[in-house]
């Protein structure tokens, strides 16, 4: 056998092969040490977080189970409140008193410890998600509990925690059905409410794309807006109710607006039309005020402007009023509902610069559709209580108004 080494190439370097040596994988070990920190400390989460932000324990990888320790007190087997072996510790989140006192130092705790671990908001995330899709498994308290943390939670505004992530799950059918979410989400809203106003509780149902989808928190058979304004009206969130109805009432007028936007672009018959949309606001239950400034919108927006040339703007204008007035007339069957369509007009023309000139133009030819009578013009004319404009509105109608008031004065 030869005992002759192999040759080598002068200068090169043998490049010694890396092995991929993996960590054990061992969630119960790191919960027992987790766990330990807080015995030892007897849960003071000031030394806890001190400990913790000192440990080399693996945080990227046992994330989840951190968190499972600071919200139960050890690991909890999946889909089930049940623990599984090992160390536990009882200064957790579901063992202390259901109030905001009492929770709040832990979303503070939290806070700090993804400062210093960012990376760690995804497994905060993933624990809240697993947590809030068994609630049904934990008793009225610990989901209180819960509802408390988890407004503390987005009124802290710990940083990167997604509440479309955090909400979406709560609409799981079996917790749905069971009126279990709606209750959660009630206390969750009244305790986000104690530090936060209406419209940062709107704010936050928006940015978690739930803000239209809130029927659907109710069980099926109470999916309905009286049950809605009832249950939350008890709970004292008056000013959600208020908003949702809101809301519905401008979805109606959409409708109603896009509707008319069809009817304007066919060539219908006006009896029936005027029919078909008495119909559609009674269903609706629209009040006619509301009604005229939605038709009025409705016409002027089905016109194609051409621009800068103001002569044009008026004959379209004038053309759509005189084409469409009885539609108009058929909801202003009094003087109230006259003047409150001047006052919509008046705010149209006001609000765009092209179109100020158009006011007298148009109210003279509603008045000759018999849309609008002598006596609400003259009123408007002299009281008129809309400021928007008025001066050089009232200017401009000068030459009717007088033509008006010569004319009764002949007869």
């Amino acid at each position: 056998m030869s005992t002759k080494e192999r040759p080598t190439l002068g200068g090169t370097r043998i490049k010694t092969r890396k092995r991929n040596i993996a960590a054990p994988l061992d969630p119960a070990s790191f919960a027992d040490a987790i766990a330990q920190i807080y015995i030892d400390h007897g849960g003071d989460l000031e030394l806890i977080a001190k400990d913790v932000e000192a440990s080399e324990l693996d945080f990227s990888r046992y994330g989840e189970t951190f968190f499972e320790v600071v919200y139960t007190g050890g690991r909890i087997q999946f889909g089930s409140t049940k623990p599984e072996e090992g160390e536990r510790q009882p200064y957790c989140i579901l063992n202390s008193e259901a109030s905001r006192e009492k929770i709040l130092p832990y979303v503070l705790f939290i806070q700090k410890i993804i400062r210093r671990r960012p990376f760690m908001i995804k497994s905060l995330e993933n624990v809240m998600q697993r947590l809030l899709q068994s609630l049904e498994l934990y008793g009225q308290i610990d989901r209180l509990k819960l509802a408390i943390f988890t407004a503390l939670t987005f009124s802290q505004k710990l940083s990167g925690l997604p509440p479309e992530n955090i909400f979406s799950v709560l609409l799981k059918d079996s917790l749905v059905a069971k009126g279990t979410v709606l209750g959660f989400i009630t206390d969750c809203f009244n305790e986000y409410l104690v530090e936060n106003s209406f419209d940062d509780l709107i704010a936050l149902l928006k940015r978690a794309k739930i803000e239209d989808r809130l029927l659907e928190f109710f069980p099926m058979q109470k999916r309905t807006m009286e049950c809605f304004s009832e249950h939350f009206s008890k709970a004292g969130l008056i000013p959600l109710v208020e908003y949702n109805e809101k809301k519905v009432f401008d979805v109606k007028l959409k409708e109603l607006r896009n509707y008319l936007a069809d009817q304007f672009s066919e060539d219908v018959n006006m009896d029936e039309l005027m029919e078909s949309l008495k119909q559609r606001c009674k269903e609706a239950s629209l009040p006619d005020a509301e009604v005229v400034r939605t038709v009025w919108e409705a016409l002027m927006d089905a016109i194609q402007w051409s621009g800068k040339n103001q002569q044009q703007n008026v004959n379209l204008a004038l053309r759509q009023v005189k084409t469409w007035g009885a539609l108009l007339g058929s909801f202003t069957n009094t003087g109230k509902l006259e003047l409150e369509l001047i006052y919509t007009i008046q705010t149209y023309c006001y609000e765009d610069a092209k179109l100020m000139k158009l006011f007298p133009e148009i109210i003279r030819a509603l008045y000759e559709k018999d849309v609008l009578a002598e006596d609400t013009i003259l009123f408007w004319f002299k009281k008129g209580s809309n400021p928007k404009g008025r001066q050089i509105f009232v200017k401009g109608l000068e030459p009717f108004v007088k033509w008006l008031e010569e004319a009764e004065e002949e007869d």
